[in-house]
């Protein structure tokens, strides 16, 4: 799942440039959630032992309509209702200025950073094994140190 601070870089540049050209912005990428709201969510609906994990995946495009043509392919079109739907040429362009100047690589290419988590939950059953009550181990970790180690192991 695409986290919160997926595709920072184009947000940022269209925002600046739509306040800059029109007087005031509308979102054109769609929200992302956070790792917080996400473990939340999980926990609310009964999960445990919940372990999210997040990796930063940077991708570089020639300029900025490679981008938005990119996350058009994904399926990935702003889906927020309150949004206008035109974007102006000339907010396209400065936002593609702002785009390179804030953020480009020196080779001429922008990045776009996506921001992927990873969730794993735990939802108790019944018909799971149930844990050992305390105490009840027939074996002590003083007895590990007995253990003879298998010849040809390389360690004394």
């Amino acid at each position: 799942m695409l986290g919160g601070e997926t595709l920072y870089e184009l947000r940022c540049s269209l925002q600046l440039a739509e306040t800059e050209r029109e007087g005031g912005f509308s979102p054109h990428v769609s929200p992302f959630t956070t790792i917080t709201d996400l473990g939340n969510l999980l926990g609310q609906a009964g999960f445990t032992m919940l372990t999210v994990d997040t990796d930063e995946i940077q991708v570089n495009y020639p300029g900025i309509m490679e981008v938005m043509t990119d996350l058009q392919g994904m399926g990935e079109s702003n889906c927020s209702w309150n949004r206008k739907s035109l974007l102006h040429r000339d907010t396209v362009l400065a936002a593609a200025a702002v785009y390179r100047e804030m953020y480009g690589n020196d080779d001429g290419s922008i990045p776009a950073t996506f921001d992927i988590l990873y969730v794993i939950g735990w939802k108790p059953h019944d018909s799971q094994a149930k844990p050992a009550k305390r105490g009840s181990a027939n074996v002590s970790f003083a007895d590990l140190t007995k253990i003879s180690r298998p010849n040809g192991s390389g360690q004394t």
